[in-house]
């Protein structure tokens, strides 16, 4: 289906991080907008008690994408939250991450097609396990979904799959263990199996060191929108890739799922130029009908003012990334007009944009009693991190120092 690129020790290249842009200069910008302007005026009136339209006014309410289900599986980090309780990517991992959050409007899955042309989940390139003291990896690609379903827990307690073992990105390869286990999954299992109120956000999965060619994609691409189509039911599906030919096909293929390109931003270099800056999406996405960008939040954070380019170029705009994990991070997000992130501790984040999203109802509630109202908005603003300009421009000029 694909042939090993002949440079593909160039396709990514290690690079220093780009100098800082003038932060004080984008923040002047920014805090011109309306969206933070409004932001602070709500702030400030409901902490003076003022009931005035502007406070009222309301912005889309942030959406919440749970990485994976219920968070990535990060195996060797020393937070026991990041190395996840539930194994990514498996149906178990979907529905807890839908069950009782309402701000989690998504999950992001990882879909890459077997050799039989089955669309499974599965984020890794090649699957590890180990036999008689040995280690054997394999491209998923090209394992029939038999052998694909045959590695960790099974459903029949009659069989006994395959130990999961996985590389990390140091070449370190370590048991796949996690507190709640559950077996491996196609996607239309994923589709017949998680709460219907949850949409799913496929990731299109291509490895970066092979070469694709259009008919190779179109193949793939047909087989998961084949399911999508039979299954979907009315479920709500975002597509997105790394891979730029396959953003912009799936976009011929199809008009009636919105689909997103997935980039780092700048935050690091590759070979196809379309993948290294948010300019490079933006073009991209324009040019291809694309609905919107999945940017790592660094980049943002490092160019806000590429906020308002998004917008003005009609697209949405979402992250991913560790510091999607930091409530006062994703907060400043909201404040800039990103409209959804992918995070992986989903409890965490949910429960925060729960409640300053119902901050923002409770201060523009009216007819409350006068003591009930000021216990309330009391509540709201104790609920909601609120920056002024100066605190704003304190954390603009350190969050880039910080993710440097």
């Amino acid at each position: 289906m694909a042939q090993l690129k002949a440079a593909r020790a160039a396709d990514v290249i290690p690079t220093a991080m780009p100098e800082l842009p003038d932060i004080a200069a984008e923040l002047d910008a920014l805090s011109s907008a309306p969206c933070v302007r409004a932001a602070e005026a709500e702030a400030a009136a409901a902490a003076a008690g003022d009931d005035s339209e502007g406070r009222r006014r309301r912005r889309a309410p942030l959406m919440v994408i749970g990485h994976r289900g219920k968070g990535m599986n990060a195996l060797a980090s020393p937070d026991a939250g990041m190395r996840g309780d539930v194994r990514e990517n498996t149906l178990r991992s979907f529905n807890a991450a839908a069950a009782g959050y309402p701000a989690v409007g998504y999950v992001e899955l990882d879909v890459q097609v077997t050799k039989d042309g089955c669309p499974v989940i599965f984020h890794d390139n090649f699957i590890y396990t180990e036999e008689n003291g040995d280690i054997s990896g394999k491209r998923v690609t090209d394992l029939h979904l038999d052998e694909f379903l045959s590695y960790g827990p099974q459903r029949s307690q009659e069989k006994a799959g395959k130990p999961l073992l996985r590389e990390l990105k140091d070449g370190r390869i370590l048991k796949w263990e996690v507190q709640a286990e559950d077996t491996l999954c196609t996607l239309q299992e994923a589709f017949d199996g998680v709460d219907r109120r949850v949409g799913f956000n496929v990731e299109l999965k291509f490895d970066d060191d092979l070469s694709y060619t259009e008919e190779a994609l179109t193949g793939v691409l047909q087989a998961i929108l084949k399911v999508v189509f039979e299954h979907a039911d009315g479920r709500p599906i975002i597509f997105s890739s790394f891979q730029p030919d396959a953003a912009q096909l799936i976009r011929k293929l199809q008009d009636k799922y919105p689909v997103y390109f997935l980039t780092n931003g700048g935050t690091q270099t590759y070979a196809d130029p379309r993948r290294n800056s948010l300019e490079e999406a933006i073009k991209l996405c324009v040019a291809g009908g694309l609905q919107g960008i999945v940017s790592e939040v660094r980049a943002i954070l490092r160019q806000p003012s590429a906020v308002a380019k998004i917008k003005d170029a009609k697209l949405s705009l979402m992250t991913y990334g560790q510091l999607n994990n930091v409530p006062e991070v994703v907060y400043m997000q909201h404040l800039m007009g990103v409209d959804g992130v992918i995070v992986d501790l989903v409890r965490e984040i949910a429960e925060a944009v729960s409640a300053f999203s119902a901050a923002r109802e409770v201060m523009g509630t009216e007819g409350c009693g006068e003591v009930e109202g000021s216990e309330k908005k009391a509540a709201a603003v104790a609920a909601t991190p609120s920056f002024s300009a100066r605190e704003m421009s304190f954390l603009f000029r350190f969050i880039p120092e910080l993710v440097q």
